[in-house]
């Protein structure tokens, strides 16, 4: 099915759904509204999965893997053989997101979307590969628009294979050394806002390293501003595969009713894009942090949205999104659980 078919799935939440969750939150045995936004969460669980006592204990996280082209030109302080090591410690258990996974209950898929290296030997990697590393955005497009749109089907064919195997909630992760370049374009070109005010240090740049980084998105952006216009063209023209990956994600979790947990900097770059392109989409994704990276407070605030949490973080990975898994599980398991006030024998307000 075509993404642009997809998107027809994705309907807003059903206002019958919401009004039921919150009569029921309203009935628990405690003062009115008092668990704040984890009350919040659950009634939109409970209408995005349409439910009376919905489940969330299936989860995966997804890390999506990609190179950038713009790495050569000096924007992160890490060498893009990195990626391909990183990739390999995810598959063997010991980076951050795997930990942090263990601690949510939730399996984690690595998926080769846009790496440069080709990890022949690498067992249990998916091989979803759409080009080996985008194109050097300073000085061509990143991709073509039929090369987004084949990773934008890996998304959401992810997020169907989730729903398939009984998932219930699915998590963005990311993997690319020089990824947050362009994120920081994407958020510039469609947010929008100036350049320096979305880009921030990455993996550790100094203060000239950083304005080079600025500079440069200015310059991509001025060199692909008529792509701007169209979220597609903009992705491709800017974006990274992973990025792709993670919009696809957005679009496939939201269209099969799935709770879709996005991670930080990078993978909020893919949702706005998502968002962009089917503004309904919205509802049915759950940010979990404030990442420490320059222009994520500058997307929440034009975007009218909150994150769950802030610790400060900006790994990425996937780290923060699993995380608020366990934030969202125990919202759920409120809802779920407590008794109401005829069940405890208690008068309301008594």
């Amino acid at each position: 099915m075509h993404w642009q078919e997809i998107m027809t799935q994705i309907q807003p939440l059903s206002e019958q759904w919401l009004s039921r969750a919150w009569e029921r939150l309203d009935s628990l045995t405690k003062p009115l509204r008092s668990l704040g936004k984890l009350e919040e969460i659950a009634a939109r669980v409970a209408a995005i999965r349409e439910e009376a006592k919905p489940d969330v204990t299936n989860r995966e996280v997804f890390v999506f893997a990609g190179d950038h082209g713009v790495v050569e030109e000096g924007v992160s302080a890490y060498p893009q053989d990195v990626t391909a090591l990183m990739v390999r410690n995810f598959l063997a258990g010991g980076a951050a997101i795997n930990v942090l996974a263990r601690c949510a209950e939730a399996r984690v898929s690595v998926i080769d979307i846009g790496m440069k290296t080709d990890l022949a030997d690498a067992q249990g990697l998916i091989r979803r590969n759409v080009r080996r590393a985008t194109g050097n955005i300073l000085r061509e497009r990143a991709m073509t628009v039929e090369e987004a749109e084949r990773a934008l089907s890996v998304g959401i064919e992810t997020a169907f294979g989730a729903y398939d195997r009984g998932a219930q909630m699915i998590a963005t992760g990311e993997m690319g050394i020089g990824n947050t370049t362009p994120s920081s374009a994407l958020f510039a070109g469609l947010l929008p806002a100036a350049p320096l005010e979305v880009t921030g240090r990455g993996t550790g740049l100094e203060t000239e390293q950083l304005h080079r980084k600025a500079a440069i998105i200015e310059e991509a952006l001025k060199r692909h501003r008529f792509a701007l216009a169209d979220p597609l063209s903009a992705l491709a023209a800017l974006g990274g595969l992973e990025i792709a990956g993670i919009c696809g994600l957005c679009l496939g979790g939201a269209a099969k009713g799935l709770i879709v947990v996005v991670d930080g900097f990078i993978s909020s770059a893919g949702a706005l894009v998502a968002m962009r392109l089917c503004p309904a989409v919205r509802e049915y994704l759950f940010f979990s942090h404030l990442s420490s990276e320059a222009g994520h407070r500058i997307f929440y605030e034009k975007e009218g949205l909150a994150p769950l949490f802030n610790l400060d973080m900006r790994l990425g990975e996937g780290t923060g999104a699993a995380l608020a898994m366990q934030v969202i599980g125990s919202a759920v398991r409120i809802y779920n659980e407590m008794a109401t006030f005829e069940e405890a024998g208690i008068a309301p307000g008594a």
